[in-house]
């Protein structure tokens, strides 16, 4: 059967054309006639001021391609941006420097609301802004906007984006369904913004949190995403947060919104600088297992592991309770506070007093010995601890059943990603 279908895709491969283009007016005539398989190559140097509508219909095994003609040296300024809508594109080596929030959203996985990508690609391209042309004054946008479904993120580079606006939104509702792959980035360093709106990733929003959208954020590399408190801010249910790295990261992974998400083998170093943050846990059916936590010097809501308390009848942009987390075989070393459980959020209406229930804390090592390991908030009869291994300068809760107390564990270091393996190969 494979065989048949790919003997069906073959006139299209062999008529596959190679179109190079120029210029803006050449640009939208190669898009408007481009069939499965075309290879729609941009001339190297600047183009300025150039929205490119990227619109077609390639194939599984048949794709319409636009790319530069070397990755790297095609370079969109100015009020430019990119529209992708169809199926089966990629866009391949393009390099956006500079961009002017004037426009809105800098790359959008739609043409509007009614003609969005579903299979696409965005691979081996770049964002940049030059730090001395940074303004946190400028109207808000993202750099990047994924709409649609089954659309790819991939060597990418996102850079030093400094006004109000996520740098990447995953956005949901309507035909929006999600099912997206963000993998082998590299996010740069991102200055505090010091309000809401500094998030380097946000997965769904509050009113579609309740959503499935099954994203995979995968080998990515954070670099001093120093935006807010949440550098990924997760409102949406089902995703996988798998073998990232962070690095000097002031912020937390945040499951804000949201049931049923994965946060596994990632890696946080912080190397001691301030407001270095791991993982905050709201809402239901959440697992946390395998990560590793390293000199982390934030507290509060930027602790190692933050159980928040949940507040009654909450409504979607508030705190859900807590409930059935399983946070297992993680390892914490050197953190200023390792877990923390039972933290009120500020800022929502009423008083948090809902402690988390059902929870399992399992199989965890903790190596800081300067810290209390434990810092209780509230109520912890609803956390069941099993064959954890911590060593502090005091537990902070009673010893109890489930916690081999005062011994240094075994730890095994995790090795982080390197700058070479994520983001564009082109790269230097």
């Amino acid at each position: 059967m494979r065989l048949f279908a790919s003997l069906l895709f073959l006139p299209l491969l062999l008529n596959a054309r190679d179109i190079p283009v120029s210029d803006e007016e050449g640009l939208a005539k190669a898009i408007k006639e481009a069939q499965p398989g075309d290879n729609i190559i941009l001339r190297e140097g600047e183009w300025k001021d150039v929205l490119v509508k990227f619109k077609g219909q390639g194939t599984p095994d048949a794709p319409i391609t636009l790319r530069a003609a070397s990755p790297g040296e095609t370079v969109f300024t100015g009020a430019s941006g990119l529209r992708i809508a169809g199926e089966h594109l990629v866009v391949d080596g393009i390099w956006f420097k500079n961009p002017d929030p004037s426009i809105g959203d800098s790359i959008e996985f739609r043409l509007d609301s009614k003609n969005l990508a579903r299979h696409c690609r965005l691979t081996n391209c770049a964002m940049t802004l030059d730090p001395t042309l940074a303004s946190k004054d400028e109207k808000e946008s993202h750099w990047v906007g994924i709409y649609g479904s089954d659309n790819r993120i991939d060597r990418c580079l996102l850079k030093g984006k400094a006004s109000k606006g996520t740098t990447l939104v995953v956005w949901l509702g309507g035909d929006n369904l999600g099912q997206h792959i963000i993998e082998q980035n590299y996010f740069g360093p991102r200055e505090k913004l010091g309000k809401n709106g500094g998030e380097t990733i946000r997965i769904g929003d509050s009113k579609n949190s309740m959503q499935k959208a099954s994203c995979v954020i995968r080998r990515n590399l954070f670099e001093r995403c120093n935006g807010e408190a949440e550098c990924i801010s997760n409102k949406s249910c089902g995703n996988l947060y798998q073998e990232n790295t962070f690095v000097e990261v002031s912020g937390t992974l945040t499951l804000r919104h949201g049931n049923g998400c994965t946060v596994e083998k990632n890696g946080f170093f912080g190397n001691h600088a301030g407001g270095t943050g791991g993982i905050r846990i709201i809402g239901e059916d959440h697992v946390v297992k395998g990560n590793y936590l390293e000199n982390l010097a934030g507290d509060e809501v930027r602790s190692g592991i933050t159980f928040m308390m949940g507040l009654p009848d909450s409504p979607l942009n508030g705190y859900f309770q807590v409930k059935r987390a399983r946070v297992e075989n993680n390892t914490l070393v050197d953190c200023e506070q390792p877990f923390l459980i039972a933290l009120e959020g500020d800022k929502v209406p009423g008083k948090p007093t809902q402690p988390p229930v059902d929870c399992v804390i399992q199989g965890n090592k903790v190596h800081s010995p300067k810290a209390t390991v434990i810092d209780a908030r509230g109520d912890l009869s609803g956390v069941k601890w099993q064959d954890n291994q911590f060593y502090g300068k005091e537990l902070g809760i009673p010893t109890t059943e489930g916690i081999a107390w005062g011994k240094e564990p075994v730890i095994k270091k995790l090795t982080p990603i390197l700058p070479s393996e994520a983001g564009p190969v082109w790269w230097k």
